[in-house]
């Protein structure tokens, strides 16, 4: 396998960690409590003071309590996943991302002046064989695919950079699946996760990635078949139901992408749904908050502020030691105050659509910069991403972060100022256009996320976080201090 620019000392270092890795996975059967925390220690060694003792106490007391729910969870990923699946996931997810990358990241980001993510979502191919309502990639067609140069361009300036993990969506990705499975090849060093509404899932393809053990899922799922095949299609939730079986029978680790929307806020968060995903062999779930991306776009799907509300709370229920489930809920809306507000423009991620174009986000189709003619380096350093990483975060309230959906002021200043083009691939949107769509529910949103914000509950939260590292820009970081 080419090593790709990788020098000879991180080849070795990695290879050491391989090392103590197969042995750890080996001795798991004997004392797996024992050899979980060989983890922590790992951790803890990489990260050192960038986090408090306290911290890493906390999570040895978690693996040490063999009936927790950390530690259930823990070992339904060990016993449920395929051992090379597993061995790959430690190496490229935990030491590639999580230890080395994040410490060469943040050097870059000094060095550089500049956000550097920790991962880059990429689309091989605006091709797609659905139409969900609501969604723009549906109606894009199949005039823009990312060649397979594209793709390996992109992971390897990212490496340099120390960016480890990689997110594909769409349109479907899978349309693409020789190439994808191609780059997970040859870039055996990273991690690859793939959004995909599941219907091109199939046994040989499962059996390739089984293989490779570097690529893992999220499964597109909104509720019952009544409320999912509402919105997706007739037929898309047995499709679902197959691709997992699938996933699960070859132990590939898999999680779910659910868009939630006032129509189906209660189907996708209820008990019955969190545990069927689990039971399934779903380890971990993206929730996303419903975007009026697109001219198209359906604004009365937008949840009302007493769902959003309820959402907070629920997300934060099921991830609670009490709930006992195998199954790890994450909001990118809500999520915002444990990662200091809104993570795109490259903060933490930034978005390469099927054309080529760099956009700040995945929901945010503006951008000064195309991956044919810039480098991702000069991409990070475009006039829109410069602004992003000048104006993080967007609100000191971290459950107001986007500067689209709760501060459109600042997301119209940001392109205008910037003379991002629209990047829409079908109907280009006016910014005015897209962020009228978001005036009301920001306004009706900000005074009910300040009480939120200011409770005695939240308040001892942002106390936890106090001093943590936060990727925001030196002047950010001058104006607090002074």
């Amino acid at each position: 396998m080419a090593n790709n620019g990788t020098s000879l000392t991180h080849k070795m270092e990695r290879k050491a960690v391989e090392i103590l890795v197969d042995k750890i996975l080996k001795e798991m059967d004997k004392d797996r409590n024992k050899e979980v925390l060989k983890l922590v220690d790992m951790a803890e060694k990489f990260y050192g003071k960038d986090y408090k003792k306290e911290d890493y106490d906390r999570y040895r007391a978690m693996v040490a309590d063999p009936n927790g729910r950390w530690m259930k969870f823990l070992n339904s990923f060990f016993d449920d996943c395929d051992p090379h699946v597993v061995k790959m996931t430690i190496l490229n997810l935990l030491y590639e991302s999580f230890f080395r990358g994040t410490k060469t990241i943040r050097k870059n980001r000094e060095k550089y002046d500049c956000n550097i993510p920790w991962l880059i979502l990429f689309d091989p191919t605006d091709a797609c064989n659905m139409h969900c309502v609501g969604c723009w990639a549906g109606e894009y067609g199949h005039k823009h695919n990312l060649s397979y140069e594209d793709m390996d361009r992109i992971v390897t300036e990212g490496k340099a950079l120390g960016i480890h993990l990689y997110m594909l969506t769409g349109g479907e990705p899978l349309v693409r699946k020789n190439d994808i499975l191609k780059l997970a090849e040859k870039h055996y060093d990273v991690e690859f996760s793939i959004y995909t509404n599941s219907t091109l899932i199939d046994e040989e393809f499962c059996q390739k990635v089984q293989k490779l053990g570097n690529i893992a899922f999220q499964l597109s799922i909104e509720g019952t078949e009544e409320t999912n095949d509402g919105r997706r299609g007739e037929g898309h939730y047995q499709a679902v139901m197959k691709a997992m079986d699938l996933l699960k029978k070859y132990g590939i680790l898999y999680g779910t992408s659910i868009c939630y929307t006032r129509a189906n806020i209660d189907a996708v968060t209820n008990d019955q749904f969190i545990h069927m995903l689990a039971d399934k062999g779903a380890k971990y779930g993206f929730f996303f908050h419903y975007m009026p991306v697109g001219n198209g776009a359906v604004k009365e799907l937008l949840p009302t502020p007493e769902q959003r509300k309820y959402m907070i709370k629920r997300i934060r229920e099921l991830r609670s030691p009490e709930y006992d489930v195998n199954f790890f809920p994450m909001d990118f809306q809500n999520d915002g105050e444990y990662v200091g507000g809104c993570i795109a423009g490259g903060r933490n991620y930034f978005h390469i659509n099927s054309a080529g174009d760099a956009e700040p986000c995945v929901f945010i189709h503006y951008s000064n910069a195309n991956i044919h003619d810039s480098s991702i380096l000069e991409i990070l350093k475009s006039p829109l991403f410069m602004a992003y990483h000048k104006g993080q975060p967007f609100n000191e309230n971290h459950l107001r972060p986007c500067p689209m959906l709760e501060n459109p002021e600042m997301l119209r200043k940001m392109v205008k100022e910037t003379g991002a083009h629209s990047t829409d691939l079908e109907s280009p949107e006016e910014v005015d256009h897209l962020c009228e769509k978001c005036d009301d529910y920001a306004k009706t949103w900000a005074p009910e996320a300040q009480k939120i914000w200011d409770s005695p509950e939240h308040k001892a939260k942002q106390h936890d976080y106090k001093g943590r590292y936060q990727n925001y820009s030196k002047e950010y970081k001058a104006k607090k201090e002074a």
